[in-house]
């Protein structure tokens, strides 16, 4: 819900602040004060594109502000809202309302704000979508697409459609990718072969060397270690001498063992307590050189005695190194590629048996669109009888007694130039995300009229009334959005008005709804009722501002409405007679 707008610098308004509630909120004003530009700044709330002619002339800026709560009951709004929220990472204010900023610079330049941070203008769109609809004179024009027919009808059935949409749009998927695999390998079925074949020889060329993970490393490690072997050998029997003595003359006793053997011996045949205190020391320095002899001995006996060792190894390098240069820089990025290959060879067999099966598996595709089509056509067919009769009811009480809208579900044949086709009981039709289906909105606009779409039969006060109309039958399944209707009985007068009053007054029982009106029959019907008032400073700069109406100037803005019966007893009273009217009229709404 929008609970407050406040505009700097927009058109003929320098500044404005508005409060909203629930309900039914009507604008009205003399024509020029300023209204349209209440319904444009909501458009930039909304994310719509920016006009630096709306800058207020001499400002450097405009810039709109608005304040929005989540209805607890709408929790699917929630959802979307608290999602954008957190993809923003935007804030509530402490009241947990949502503010909106829009700025639009006079040099073009548009800055959005929500929740206190900087985003894009399409976050704004977002984040208004599930609270906020604005219906003006474009967007009765939009209702002429067959698109935002088909959409509205798939509104009105989402307990069925929606379901059923889906189901055949994950289908729709499957048999477009089964379809484009086919088309795709069919096509390249020589140029996919060579690469089978290259593929095979790499695989075949890596498969009998048979490398080994990290080979490459420990083989460049152990040439290293083979190139040295006469000096690492030479340098482990030292040091085993020196630990152990010499093995071709072991009587010299003048290895380190030996020698800490006889100091340890001498120690402890001491009679010093002091002395004897260091026996165990030795003992343990004993203990070490005895470890690091058998060590130095195990070292010593690994160490390559076979003279081709070297020349093995290098011959296995050199084995190694074309695969190396051909697929990746070490043997690891080889298997690796190894791997990667065998699963893209998997993928690319283009024998008449393959093609056959992936064939069959589109067709079994096709079969399952087909069926969720058909059930989907069946669906809109039968809620599309039900959606003309509720909208030609409410069209009823709009004074259009004799109208009747018709809502016609028909195939859409493929084009020529159509990518995917689909036969369907024995028609070639276009299988778009939507489905295979167009809608039309056909309207015979009184008794004995031919029923003809809405471009080529409805006036502008009909089209109105019928996007009206089809708000409110629609209405029911949403609750709590704010929905804004710009200048919506336009070219609407006498009892018409009257109605279209009363079902903006049944539409506000669920919703928010702000209306921008020239009609007092229209207004009569208000809970809040905001004037658009426009002042001269004298000086030939007009400035325009939004306030609230108390009972007795309400009377005297419906008087003014009232053909300019504001100054006089006899406007006065049909003013409040109309009130009167209004309010008996709600009752019965």
């Amino acid at each position: 819900m929008l609970t407050e707008i406040r505009i700097d610098g927009l058109g003929v308004i320098s500044t404005a602040t508005a409060q909203f509630h629930e309900g039914l909120t009507v604008l009205t004003g003399e024509t020029g004060a300023g209204k349209t530009m209440v319904v444009t700044s909501l458009h930039l709330l909304s994310g719509a594109r920016a006009d630096a002619g709306r800058v207020r002339l001499g400002a450097d800026r405009a810039v709109v502000e608005g304040r929005f709560t989540v209805d607890e009951v709408n929790t699917t709004a929630q959802k979307q809202v608290q999602e954008v929220l957190e993809a923003a990472a935007a804030e509530r204010d402490d009241d947990g309302s949502i503010i909106a900023i829009r700025t639009v610079g006079s040099d073009g330049r548009s800055r959005a704000h929500l929740g206190g941070r900087g985003v894009p203008a399409a976050v704004l769109a977002d984040f208004t979508a599930p609270l906020l609809t604005v219906h003006g004179q474009n967007d009765q024009l939009r209702l002429q697409r067959p698109d935002q027919q088909l959409s509205a009808l798939d509104q009105f059935a989402a307990d069925t459609v929606a379901s059923l949409l889906r189901k055949y749009q994950v289908q729709r998927r499957s048999w477009l990718d089964a379809r484009t695999e086919l088309l795709e390998r069919t096509a390249r079925s020589r140029e996919l072969a060579l690469e089978a074949d290259r593929l095979k020889h790499s695989l075949s060329e890596i498969d009998t060397i048979a490398p080994e993970p990290g080979e490459d490393e420990r083989i460049v490690d152990e040439v290293r270690r083979l190139s040295d072997l006469d000096s690492l050998r030479e340098a482990a029997a030292i040091a085993h001498d020196a630990l152990a003595g010499p093995a071709d003359s072991p009587e010299d006793g003048s290895g380190a063992l030996e020698l800490l053997g006889a100091a340890r011996a001498r120690i402890e045949s001491a009679h010093d307590p002091a002395l004897t205190a260091l026996g165990p020391r030795l003992g343990e320095a004993i203990a070490v050189v005895v470890d690091l002899t058998t060590e130095l001995s195990g070292y010593l006996s690994d160490l390559p005695s076979d003279p081709g060792a070297l020349d093995s190894l290098l011959t296995r390098q050199a084995e190694l190194k074309p695969l190396t240069r051909k697929y990746a820089p070490d043997i690891d990025g080889v298997i690796a590629w190894a791997d990667e290959a065998r699963t893209r060879l998997g993928s690319l067999d283009v024998s008449e048996e393959a093609l056959a099966a992936l064939a069959a598996e589109v067709d079994t595709a096709a079969e399952r669109v087909r069926e969720a089509a058909r059930k989907l056509t069946a669906a809109r067919t039968k809620s599309s009888g039900k959606l003309a009769s509720a909208v030609s009811a409410e069209l009823g009480g709009l004074a259009m007694g004799k109208a009747k809208l018709e809502v016609v579900v028909r195939p859409v044949p493929a084009s020529p130039q159509d990518s995917a086709p689909l036969t369907v009981d024995g028609q070639e039709l276009h299988a778009g995300s939507a489905g295979v289906d167009e809608v039309e909105f056909r309207l015979s606009a009184h008794s004995g009229a031919q029923s003809l779409p809405l471009s080529k039969s409805a006036s502008g006060g009909e089209l109105s009334r019928v996007m009206l109309a089809l708000e409110v039958v629609l209405a029911s399944s949403d609750h709590g959005a704010t929905m804004v209707f710009d200048e919506v009985d336009a070219g609407v007068g006498g009892r018409a008005a009257v109605e279209i009053g009363r079902r903006l007054a049944r539409l506000a029982r669920t919703h928010q709804v702000i209306v921008v009106t020239h009609l007092p029959q229209v207004a009569a019907f208000a809970d809040t009722h905001l004037v658009v008032d426009k002042s001269d400073d004298g000086k030939g700069k007009v400035n325009s501002g939004v306030r609230a109406l108390t009972k007795d100037e309400r009377v005297i803005e419906l008087a003014r409405m009232l053909a300019g019966l504001d100054d006089t007893e006899t406007g006065r009273a049909h003013a409040e007679e109309l009130l009167e009217t209004a309010r008996a009229e709600r009752a019965l709404a």
